[in-house]
């Protein structure tokens, strides 16, 4: 009953963030959000109808398509997310002011919104239905296909309509504005918390290396197993999970160590284990 309580105080929140999104910033700026909501929007601006209600119908064919492909405890779930959201959508947002300002920033704000809005959702197992379910359902029937391409044939697609309605090009900019920056607050929010750097280490110190690593920032690594591909030598791979701020740290300590080391430092979205992020929250 607390996880219940707890989701649906989360939706709420989730909801006035994302309508405030749409409603306030991409209706008056003319342009169509991605997805369900985006047809929705275009319908509005044609037929005067609510957003809310008309997202929520639109939302019942995809239902039915993907109900047995994306389960019922996750369909259930994530309708219950959708009646909160139609209903702000119609009932609260329309008393709340709208920017009347520069379109460009309109879309920028359209897409931070929704993007913390929708982040929220996600982080409680919900969706905000419409394309999500779309493209989950189609991820799990074409594999081969990466979530990037299908989300933007099907949010490329209500944004070029929406072109044609709005009888403006700029429309066409806006809207692939606010896909892009809603984007980016999700990955932000979901995987840059627990984001790091991944730092891996080729050479014939291991030990002393993992020593003054340690020393230097506390942190412990990991020791491979490795061989030259010209040189045919034995080679020892450190590989150390790290937060940003110890990057220069670990370059140092392994500089000082060793030389002629050989350092890669890549990106990390997730680093889940003891010094980190407990495994229990993937």
């Amino acid at each position: 009953m607390k996880n219940i309580l707890f989701d649906i105080l989360i939706d709420i929140v989730s909801a006035f963030i994302y309508d405030i999104g749409i409603y306030c910033f991409a209706v008056n700026a003319r342009f169509a959000p991605a997805g369900v909501t985006g047809i929705a929007v275009i319908i509005s601006y044609l037929l005067g109808l609510p957003i809310g209600r008309m997202a929520l119908l639109f939302n019942i064919p995809i239902i039915i398509i993907t109900y047995r492909i994306l389960g019922r405890k996750f369909i259930i779930k994530s309708i219950k997310t959708m009646l909160i959201c139609a209903f702000v959508m119609d009932y609260i947002i329309p008393f709340l002011p709208t920017y009347t300002g520069n379109p460009f920033y309109a879309a920028i704000c359209t897409g931070v919104f929704s993007g913390i809005g929708l982040t929220l959702i996600y982080l409680r197992g919900s969706s905000a239905g419409g394309t999500d379910f779309l493209i989950m359902a189609a991820r799990r029937l074409y594999p081969h296909l990466s979530i990037g391409q299908i989300t933007w044939i099907i949010d490329g697609t209500v944004i070029l309509i929406g072109a044609f309605v709005f009888k403006n090009i700029d429309s066409v900019i806006l809207g692939l504005t606010a896909i892009m920056a809603s984007a980016v607050v999700i990955d932000k929010i979901m995987y840059g918390i627990g984001a790091g750097k991944l730092i891996f280490i080729v050479s014939e110190h291991g030990d002393m290396i993992t020593k003054s690593i340690s020393e230097e920032t506390s942190r412990g690594a990991t020791l491979l197993k490795g061989k030259g591909s010209f040189s045919k030598k034995d080679k020892q791979v450190i590989m150390c999970a790290c937060n940003n701020r110890q990057v220069l740290q670990i370059r140092k300590a392994v500089v000082k160590t060793d030389p002629d080391a050989f350092i890669i430092i890549t990106e990390s979205n997730g680093i889940y284990g003891r010094g980190f992020k407990t495994v229990s929250d993937i």
